[in-house]
């Protein structure tokens, strides 16, 4: 599913550059933008558990800037019965994870230089600490009426902790797109994408995600992440999914 995730954001980005004659200059609002996603699960009965996922993406354009600010996370507990009979509820997901970017804008249309600063705190992740610092440079390979596709590369420099407490950490070469399409005037299609390679280890993330409007403000979002690490412990997996269904306010 991760292969085919990449596959169809490649293909994109391929007709996106054979397309780039059709580039269209879109000036962006200036002022704050910010959306809060909420998505829960609760289950009774046979099965009794909870689970929680959530974000807030907070946009800042200026004139000569373009910052961007987001939190999410994600957890699930369950009650399981022991042998003797008792019930215990049992954490089995705990993600949160925070990002900032300063992106300063050249004078070419949607040229920028950005710095990066991300931490991921994953109790039961490939890392339980994840944190990246990176600089780099952006632009907008293409943009038509009811379509765009961004790309950003650059250097970085992570560290990361293990479950068994070992420290690594390094420099990476970080690659990212993402494409959003408009398919009508209400729902909208978007597809993220980026990659971090290190000496030892190439760590990604893709996001599929289709977001309908309910009214001027509250949209329903259906998305699925994966993530992926190709060096992880041996009782750990390569990749880790997530399905939801959430909630958006936009203000």
């Amino acid at each position: 599913m991760y292969m085919k995730l990449f596959s169809i954001l490649a293909l994109a980005l391929v007709s996106a550059h054979a397309g780039a004659s059709a580039v269209a200059k879109e000036t962006a609002e200036l002022g704050w933008s910010t959306s809060a996603e909420l998505g829960a699960i609760t289950t009774s009965g046979n099965t009794v558990g909870t689970s929680v996922t959530g974000k807030i993406d907070a946009r800042q354009e200026l004139n000569n800037w373009s910052n961007d600010y987001v939190f999410s996370g994600y957890f699930k507990e369950d009650e399981n019965t022991q042998d003797d009979g008792s019930k215990v509820k049992e954490r089995s997901a705990q993600r949160f994870s925070l990002s900032a970017k300063a992106a300063f804008k050249l004078l070419e249309d949607r040229e920028k230089l950005f710095v990066l600063a991300s931490h991921v705190n994953d109790k039961f992740g490939a890392y339980t600490r994840y944190t990246t610092l990176g600089i780099g440079h952006g632009s907008r390979w293409y943009a038509s009426d009811n379509k765009s596709v961004d790309v950003e590369i650059g250097p970085g420099y992570f560290t990361g902790i293990r479950p068994d407490g070992e420290t690594e950490r390094g420099f990476t070469v970080r690659g990212a797109a993402a494409l959003k399409w408009k398919i009508s005037p209400s729902a909208v299609f978007s597809q993220t994408l980026s990659v971090e390679r290190g000496t030892s280890n190439i760590h990604s993330s893709a996001e599929a995600a289709i977001s309908t409007k309910i009214n001027g403000t509250m949209q329903m979002k259906a998305a699925f992440i994966a993530r992926n690490d190709t060096v992880v412990p041996e009782d750990k997996k390569n990749t880790d999914t997530q399905t939801s269904v959430t909630l958006v306010y936009s203000f």
